[in-house]
């Protein structure tokens, strides 16, 4: 089975970030795809709040969410539209990041609300309080696809190991990381994380990312990724935007599983006892 992924620059304009994403959703179907993989704010990417927030809106009224359900429509390919900025959600006022999937009519058959969020103070001087914008989800999510069971999740929830166990406990094969991971952090745990979420439960991820500068001066470390169930990276789509296609087989779940059955090895851990 063949999936592809998105490696975008998004930019602080919902309308050309909607054309962008069309355009990819249209490439990908030609270029033989079941399934499009879009990266975490792939309509919006704006750490300005004030300039970000008249163009923020609730599910029901996104322009991006409507472009790429239409797109996937009529090209016949199912997408997972890796997150959008959300507002009007919670009576709190504060915004939800939300991801979807999207099936090949067009109709929405999973959402998922980021549940860690990333607040952290870097050593180059960056520092990042996702907390006082965006509520937590509350939620694990997995959703039927045509690459198999997937274990929906966002950016900064590949660092906590617990979700992935919910998502792959619920039978998911596939593992979805939408990101926008800052450089610093991409350069020293982005691939070995990714890998390791592969590796702990015998599934693929498929991880698509936010790259390069953009217009509203972050810098994102791209370097998309497929990893199959025995860790081996089958795409990095290194450090420039566009799409890229790898060709899954979801058999070989089952076949290392068979070989390390890790999976069916858990057992539940009892609290620690602090030795004398």
């Amino acid at each position: 089975m063949r999936i592809a992924l998105f490696q975008a620059q998004t930019g602080i304009d919902p309308e050309e970030n909607a054309r962008t994403l069309v355009e990819a959703v249209e490439a990908a179907a030609a270029g033989g795809a079941a399934m499009l993989f879009t990266p975490e704010m792939s309509g919006l990417l704006d750490r300005d709040r004030e300039r970000a927030r008249p163009r923020l809106c609730s599910e029901s009224d996104d322009l991006v969410l409507a472009a790429v359900r239409q797109a996937a429509g009529r090209s016949g390919i199912w997408v997972h539209l890796g997150s959008l900025a959300l507002a009007g959600e919670r009576d709190d006022g504060r915004l939800v990041n939300r991801g979807f999937v999207i099936d090949g009519e067009g109709v929405v058959r999973g959402r998922y609300d980021k549940m860690h969020l990333f607040d952290v103070d870097l050593p180059t001087g960056e520092s990042w309080r996702e907390s006082a914008s965006y509520a937590g989800g509350e939620k694990a999510v997995v959703v039927d696809t045509p690459a198999g069971r997937l274990g929906m999740s966002i950016c900064y929830d590949l660092r906590f190991s617990g979700l992935y166990q919910a998502l792959t406990g619920a039978g998911a094969t596939l593992l979805s990381v939408p990101a926008a991971f800052t450089v610093p952090t991409g350069l020293a745990h982005w691939h070995i994380l990714v890998r390791a979420r592969a590796i702990e439960a015998g599934v693929f991820v498929v991880a698509a990312a936010q790259v390069g500068r953009h217009q509203d001066g972050r810098e994102t470390y791209g370097h998309s990724l497929v990893i199959d169930p025995w860790g081996k990276v089958l795409l990095d789509m290194g450090a420039a935007p566009g799409l890229g296609f790898a060709d899954i087989d979801p058999r070989q779940v089952e076949e290392v599983r068979s070989r390390l059955p890790a999976i069916r090895h858990r057992k539940p851990v009892p609290e620690p006892e602090l030795a004398p």
